[in-house]
């Protein structure tokens, strides 16, 4: 919490008690008095009250505040806090008593019957008294160093909250985007020996997912626009190794408009069902579908699979990771459902539009 918020705080808890103590003497000499007499009285009522009620409260406040919390109330010491709390009451009461008693003997202070502290109180109930007012000061002052802590605390945690979230987002997507251009230059290094002209056309395809990957996705969002483009980039990047133009079914409902979501939300569930299609003979072996509605967007891709060859293959990065990134980019407002059969894989992801 900011310094000057800080003082805002203490500063009106004091004009508050202020008030109060301003009230309290409107009530105590409220009666009819000459002139004379009246500016001797309001002369006492300054110096009583404020070694009565200022001098101890002031004492007691900020001893709470400055010691008492940090050194006991912080580290749950209660039972200790509670005897320092009441010794440093007395003290302060004590403190405040001597200086009142010094200036009503030294003649500062006219004791008048009728003037209220010292004509109808004894030292012990007067003490008394001043010791309950440090408390409840000492009390309000604990309650707001407990609140300034909590809130300071919580502004912490919130940062490296913050903090988290932005180096585990940055380690997911280093393994991430290696990972799937590793994957097309492979493809493109099949293609070089058989098809120049197709090969050239297939690496400005790849210089564009280059470009998108470095300059794209550094930003929380973008355009539902350019993450399906991406995807069909990607898709036909992916096709190279086969001649079944049935091989792969990408089909896209709705409109993108101005819809936002995070880089790459989807294509890394894409990537796996491409690389877990073990027979690219078959016809539709990969179906993708996303469903543009106003508030979301949808993803269910589906794949055929070997499970008998899948299990020779070592589980890469996959889906945990990708899952990982969702939960860390939209929390509980993504939702992801994964079913695995014995020959299909299929992934149904539904994500928030912005």
């Amino acid at each position: 919490m900011r310094k000057p918020f800080i003082f805002l705080i203490h500063f009106g808890f004091w004009i508050c008690y202020l008030i109060i103590i301003l009230i309290l003497l409107f009530v105590a000499y409220r009666n009819n008095f000459d002139v004379i007499e009246k500016e001797h009285k309001i002369y006492n009522a300054l110096y009583s009250f404020f070694f009565f009620a200022f001098l101890p409260s002031i004492i007691t406040y900020f001893t709470f505040y400055s010691f008492l919390f940090p050194r006991f109330v912080q580290h749950k010491k209660f039972f200790l806090s509670f005897l320092y709390g009441i010794l440093i009451a007395l003290i302060a009461a004590f403190v405040g008593y001597i200086l009142l008693r010094y200036f009503i003997e030294s003649g500062r202070i006219i004791d008048m019957d009728n003037g209220g502290i010292n004509g109808r109180s004894t030292a012990f109930g007067v003490m008394l008294f001043m010791t309950f007012i440090g408390l409840i000061c000492g009390i309000v002052a604990l309650i707001i160093k407990g609140f300034i802590t909590w809130f300071n605390e919580m502004k912490l945690k919130d940062e490296l909250k913050k903090q988290n979230h932005t180096m585990e987002m940055a380690l997911i997507k280093s393994k991430l985007d290696p990972h799937l251009l590793f994957n097309t230059i492979n493809n493109i290094d099949s293609l070089i020996l058989k098809d120049a002209i197709s090969a050239s056309d297939y690496l400005n395809k790849l210089s564009d997912i280059i470009r998108f990957v470095l300059y794209e996705t550094s930003v929380d969002k973008i355009l539902l626009s350019q993450e399906i483009e991406y995807i069909e980039k990607y898709i036909a990047l992916q096709k190279i190794r086969t001649s079944n133009e049935a091989y792969v079914k990408f089909v896209v409902d709705g409109f993108t408009g101005t819809k936002r979501v995070a880089p790459m939300v989807f294509i890394p569930f894409i990537e796996n069902a491409f690389k877990h299609t073990n027979n690219k003979k078959l016809e539709n072996a990969i179906n993708i579908r996303i469903i543009i509605n106003n508030e979301t967007t949808q993803l269910f891709c589906e794949n055929k699979y070997d499970s008998k060859l899948d299990k020779e293959h070592p589980k890469g990065l996959g889906n945990d990771l990708a899952q990982k990134r969702l939960e860390l980019i939209y929390g509980d407002k993504q939702k992801l459902n994964v079913q695995k059969g014995d020959e299909q894989y299929t992934i149904n992801l539904t994500v928030p539009n912005e």
